[in-house]
């Protein structure tokens, strides 16, 4: 059979929508984004074609594979606009992105066709190593004739913060996996693949709501003309580690426990470490003490539910912990937060190595202390608090004792403090 141009394209390239109508399990973002670019431009009183928009970009934001990007291209084939794209992560600083974006956003197409300009990937701007880069995206904003498009996966990242207050803001949900599991029905039937049922939906659960990685994986695994259970298995489970801050925001910036359920599924951290970030942050989160109290509540039950799976094995109860944990704290809270919050790694951790590093250092001394007076390290330790005052308040006596305790300098400032 003769291979067509077609048939060599990826198949995340043939089946991308070419309509918003075609974009799925992204109502509410797909409506969000008609409206800025209706709503872009309008008339003055004089008639004239003016920038009504309070806000000139857009920053549609989401997990990988929500379809933002494809998004963005349909959009753009709705509404007959020429699209100008850099993806940020090929595009790093001032110079580039002036050279791809800087005259053409303000300059009329060839075609007399208006334009939609898209910065792809915009978490791919780094740090130091492209200073400049978000300068020139800010000035862009600032001046740009044309509605502007931004992707990104955590845009509440700090670095952001400056872009992130010239622009509206959109979500594009994680995909059910149902909904991947239709568009992978749709590619198989065209494609005249073989499947059964469960293992596509096997296939669609391993994405973890990446439709992008579930063609691509797809594609690969019907080279045979058919999709098996044996291959499947080779496969393995897509496993994209996101950050705890990703995970966090999806806990805390929703109400909608379908949303929050999914947070911690592909976080590659301990439960004893996420109920930490969760203790740690709650507070800067909801700032109502009604939230804040229901939150503890459910966070003090999940406490309980973990301790019963490490003191009896009943691991039956993991779910109920991970339940109370995402959608538990989700709902607590009457309405999401507007304000940005900066979550921060917690700092029990810390302390608690503080306090047990504290704690050796008196038992080393109350050691030495005992083997010297032929006591109980117990007794010395509840005595302490009188050696502390001795080397205090006479410094000569403290020195006198710390020789005959063979106790070192270290161990003899710590007793003067």
């Amino acid at each position: 059979m003769q291979n067509t141009k077609q048939d060599s394209l990826p198949w995340t390239k043939k089946y991308i929508p070419k309509s918003l109508k075609d974009i799925e399990g992204q109502d509410s973002a797909v409506v969000a984004l008609k409206n800025f670019v209706l709503n872009f431009k309008g008339k003055d009183k004089s008639g004239k074609t003016v920038t009504k928009a309070k806000k000139r970009a857009l920053i549609v934001y989401g997990a990988p594979g929500c379809g933002k990007t494809s998004s963005v291209y349909a959009l753009a084939n709705d509404f007959n606009l020429e699209l100008l794209e850099i993806n940020a992560s090929d595009f790093r600083n001032e110079s580039q992105i002036n050279a791809v974006l800087g005259h053409s956003s303000a300059q009329r197409s060839l075609f007399f066709k208006e334009k939609l300009l898209l910065v792809d990937e915009l978490d791919g701007v780094a740090g130091r190593e492209d200073r400049g880069g978000l300068t020139a995206i800010q000035d862009l904003i600032e001046t740009t004739n044309y509605p502007i498009i931004i992707t990104s996966n955590a845009p509440y990242d700090q670095k952001f913060s400056t872009i992130r207050k010239k622009c509206e803001l959109v979500e594009f949900q994680e995909l059910q996996y149902l909904t991947v599991y239709n568009v992978l029905k749709k590619i198989c039937d065209n494609e005249k693949i073989k499947y059964d049922e469960m293992t596509l939906k096997g296939l669609a659960r391993r994405a973890g709501g990446d439709l992008r990685g579930a063609i691509t994986d797809l594609q690969l695994l019907s080279t045979t003309g058919e999709i098996d259970k044996e291959s499947l298995e080779e496969l393995g489970g897509r496993r994209q580690l996101e950050s705890m801050l990703q995970a966090l925001v999806k806990v805390f910036k929703t109400t909608d426990p379908k949303i929050a359920l999914s947070a911690f599924e592909n976080v590659d951290e301990d439960m004893e470490k996420i109920f930490l970030w969760i203790d740690e942050n709650l507070p800067r989160e909801y700032d109502k003490p009604d939230d804040l109290a229901r939150a503890y509540d459910v966070l003090s039950r999940a406490d309980v539910m973990y301790g019963r799976i490490s003191r009896w094995q009943h691991w039956r109860f993991l779910s109920y912990v991970s339940e109370l944990l995402t959608a538990g704290i989700a709902v607590s809270k009457k309405e999401k937060y507007a304000k940005f919050v900066q979550y921060q790694p917690t700092q029990r951790i810390l302390k608690i190595w503080m306090a047990n590093q504290k704690y050796l250092k008196r038992k080393a001394i109350a050691q030495k202390i005992a083997g010297a007076t032929h006591s109980s390290v117990k007794e010395v330790v509840k005595d302490m608090d009188y050696y502390k005052i001795m080397f205090k308040k006479n410094k000569e006596m403290g020195s006198k004792l710390a020789e005959y305790f063979e106790l070192d300098d270290e161990e003899a400032d710590w007793l003067r403090k």
